[in-house]
C-alpha cells in the first residue's frame, strides 16, 4: 500500500512510536486522526503536524483505552461521523515488569485491554471499509517479546504474540482484497514505555546499547515495511539476529534458558 495520501488513524498517539509514527506520515498524509488519553499532549502534537503541513486535516480523539466503555464511545462515534480511515495503526500499548504473582491485577485487565481488545475491537470495525474499498493498511504494533515467554513480563509478552499472530492470520484472510496488514516488532526503543512499565522502587530496564533503536528508524521501517507489504518488520541488525536465533531454538532448550533467567530475576 503507497501512503500519499492516506486518512490515517493513529492509537497511543501522545508519545514515543506513535507520536513519531504521526509526524513522519505528517507530510504524506491527507488526514489524521490521533487517538490517546492525554488531551495536552495531543493538541500540542496537531499543532506541530499543522506547522509542518498546513494542509493536513487533523482531528484529536481523547480515549482511554484501558476503559471498554470508552473503546466502544470511540467506536460508535467513528460510525456516527462516518470518519474514512484507509490506515489503522494499532500503536498503543501498555507494558508491566514483576513477577505474576505479585502483579496488580487491575494492570493485568489494563494491558489486556489495551494490548489486545481495543486492537481487535478497532480493526474489526474499520476492516470492511477498507476491503470495500479495496485500498487499506493495518500496522499492527507488537514486539519482539511476542515471540517467546518472557518471565518478569508474562502477560505482557503473551498479548504481543496475539497481536502477532493475529496480524499473521488476518494477512492470510486478506491475501486479494488490496489490505495489506503488518506486525512491527521492535525491540528496545528508548520512549516513556519502560518508564511506565516499571513497577514501584525498580529501575526501568532497556537492555544493552547495541539493541537499542532510535524511534525514527524503527517507525521508518514500518513504513517501508508496510508500503512492501512485509508480514513482519523488526528493526535493527542484532534484533534480526537475536529473533532468528530465538526462533530457531528448539523449545526444551529454550524452557532451561527461561528458567535459568527467571530464576536469577525473579522477585519471588
Amino acid at each position: 500500500m503507497k501512503l500519499d495520501g492516506c486518512n490515517a488513524l493513529i492509537t497511543g498517539a501522545s508519545a514515543g512510536i506513535g507520536c513519531e509514527f504521526a509526524r513522519q506520515l505528517a507530510d504524506r498524509a491527507r488526514s489524521i486522526i490521533l487517538v490517546a488519553r492525554r488531551s495536552e499532549r495531543l493538541g500540542q502534537l496537531r499543532e506541530e503536524l499543522l506547522n509542518r503541513n498546513p494542509n493536513l486535516d487533523v482531528h484529536v480523539r481523547v480515549v482511554d483505552l484501558a476503559d471498554k466503555a470508552q473503546i466502544g464511545l470511540l467506536i460508535e462515534s467513528l460510525a456516527h461521523d462516518k470518519v474514512d480511515v484507509d490506515l489503522l495503526v494499532n500503536n498503543a500499548g501498555l507494558g508491566d515488569s514483576g513477577a505474576f504473582a505479585t502483579s496488580d491485577p487491575v494492570r493485568n485487565e489494563q494491558l489486556l485491554l489495551i494490548n489486545a481488545l481495543a486492537l481487535t475491537s478497532l480493526t474489526r470495525h474499520l476492516l470492511p471499509q477498507m476491503i470495500a474499498k479495496r485500498r487499506g493498511g493495518i500496522l499492527n504494533v507488537s514486539s519482539s517479546a511476542g515471540f517467546l515467554p518472557v518471565p518478569g513480563s508474562s502477560v505482557y509478552a503473551a498479548t504481543k504474540a496475539y497481536v502477532t499472530s493475529f496480524s499473521e492470520a488476518l494477512r492470510a484472510e486478506l491475501h486479494g482484497t488490496g489490505v495489506t496488514v503488518c506486525a512491527l516488532c521492535p525491540g528496545p526503543v528508548r520512549t516513556e514505555f519502560q518508564q511506565v512499565a516499571k513497577r514501584p522502587n525498580a529501575r526501568p530496564e532497556i537492555g544493552p546499547k547495541f539493541v537499542v533503536v532510535p524511534v525514527e528508524q524503527v517507525v521508518r521501517d514500518a513504513i517501508k515495511g508496510l508500503e512492501a507489504d512485509r508480514p513482519i518488520v523488526i528493526s535493527g541488525f542484532a534484533m534480526k539476529v537475536a529473533m532468528l536465533l530465538t526462533r530457531l531454538t528448539p523449545m526444551p532448550l529454550l524452557r532451561v534458558l527461561l528458567r535459568r533467567y527467571s530464576s536469577r530475576d525473579s522477585g519471588l
